[in-house]
């Protein structure tokens, strides 16, 4: 999830607020200013006595030639690097990029700037620092930040196994965001493989849509997380961060409003893609649905062998949700 900052210096209340409401992460502030913006809400800041400290956590470095992106390139991978191009040129940006890889947020000075550093390299930086004194162009940085999503490859994978259970406890995820038909999460088994379990944006006779709802499955599975990340379906708790996908890849990061883990019977989906095996054990109803490579929602009690749905397949390896490389097998 890329990040918004906004320069504060010198404090300048309006600004402030206006970073505080469109949701920027921080405010980068003169020393001691801290206890002012917490005023008006909860909002990291960025200052000698704050949240985030130059030379601790954060190191600004003005870039105008090879020694200083040189410079840059040495700060410690933990801290985040905030980088100002003093002739604003890109190549030794996409050079940071290339050598240093995360941990990067550059200072613009208008939304436009923000956009090309957040595509730069199609990867992007991590964030940017916004300087402005102009209200509704945090506004309009936010909004383009806010827009971009991780692209997430999907794979269509061939259902080989659909199997009754008994009873099991599964997780029924609230999000804060509202989706609509083909959007989702990834959620498997193991490590190395996730169906695209559909939301429940779909009216039925019995049941009222709940479009913020994703019924994923049973409590030990994984989800896919922002930034790669995955964690089990049981840790999820109000706050965190989840991922939601649509048919096309596309992602957005919601944040959990509730996890609801009850006892329901449960079945067994097991599937193939790429020649690779992923499978998932999902609450048993017709409510609960994968996706068709259409688009189209697909209910797993109606699944057969042959059916086709969204699926992603990833290298196996995690510790702590982080993908790692080692030899692992997971059946």
């Amino acid at each position: 999830m890329k990040k918004l900052w906004v320069n504060v210096v010198p404090y300048d209340k309006e600004i402030a607020i206006a970073a505080l409401e469109s949701g920027a992460e921080a405010v980068v502030l003169p020393e001691g200013s801290s206890s002012k913006v917490r005023e008006f809400g909860k909002i990291k800041t960025v200052e000698p006595s704050g949240d985030l400290r130059p030379g601790r956590d954060v190191e600004f470095v003005d870039i105008s030639g090879k020694g200083d992106e040189d410079t840059a390139a040495a700060v410690a991978g933990e801290k985040i690097l905030v980088i100002k191009m003093l002739d604003w040129t890109i190549i030794p940006i996409e050079n940071l990029l290339a050598r240093r890889g995360e941990n990067i947020m550059v200072q613009v000075e208008n939304s436009e700037q923000a956009r090309l550093m957040i595509e730069i390299l199609e990867k992007g930086v991590d964030g940017v620092v916004l300087n402005t004194t102009d209200v509704s162009e945090i506004k309009r940085c936010a909004e383009i930040i806010s827009g971009v999503s991780e692209k997430v490859g999907l794979v269509t994978a061939t259902v080989t196994v659909s199997k009754q259970l008994g009873m099991g406890d599964r997780a029924c995820l609230d999000t804060c965001t509202q989706m609509g038909l083909g959007e989702g999460m990834l959620v498997g088994n193991t490590a190395s493989g996730f169906f695209l379990v559909h939301s429940e944006s779909i009216d039925n006779p019995y049941v009222a849509s709940r479009p913020f709802r994703v019924n994923a499955g049973a409590v030990h599975a994984y989800t896919l997380t922002p930034g790669g990340k995955t964690k089990y379906l049981a840790d999820l708790k109000a706050g965190d961060e989840v991922m939601v996908v649509d048919f096309h890849g596309k992602s957005q990061t919601a944040y959990l409003g509730r996890n609801k883990i009850e006892k329901r019977p449960m079945m067994l989906i097991e599937a193939e893609a790429d020649g690779q095996a992923i499978s998932l054990v999902l609450q048993n109803a017709e409510t609960i649905r994968l996706v068709s490579p259409n688009g189209k929602a697909i209910s797993a009690t109606s699944l057969k062998p042959g059916d086709k749905v969204l699926g992603r397949i990833e290298k196996a390896g995690r510790h702590f949700g982080m993908q790692v490389d080692e030899t692992l097998i997971e059946r």
